[in-house]
């Protein structure tokens, strides 16, 4: 699946294994992501879109700013919360 600004997706490898980010930009093998937290608008991470898993229920769309992504981030956790 092709990653898209404005999606969540899960990081499956590396030191932040499991972290929730959204995706900022997305070339062929990688994604520029951000968490509005540990890593702000300001400082996206690299990562390799191999490594990264699409949660396909929420997306943020606008512009996004590190507020915004942390309310989705949020919101999205607390959905799969409410699952378990």
């Amino acid at each position: 699946m092709r990653l898209e600004p404005g999606m969540l997706v899960k990081s499956k490898a590396g030191r932040d294994k499991s972290q929730i980010y959204v995706v900022i930009s997305a070339e062929e093998r990688y994604a520029y992501v951000a968490d509005g937290d540990i890593r702000p608008l300001r400082r996206m991470k690299r990562k390799n879109t191999r490594h990264l898993q699409p949660i396909l229920k929420i997306r943020l769309t606008g512009t996004p700013d590190d507020t915004a992504i942390r309310e989705i981030i949020k919101k999205s956790t607390q959905h799969k919360n409410r699952i378990q």
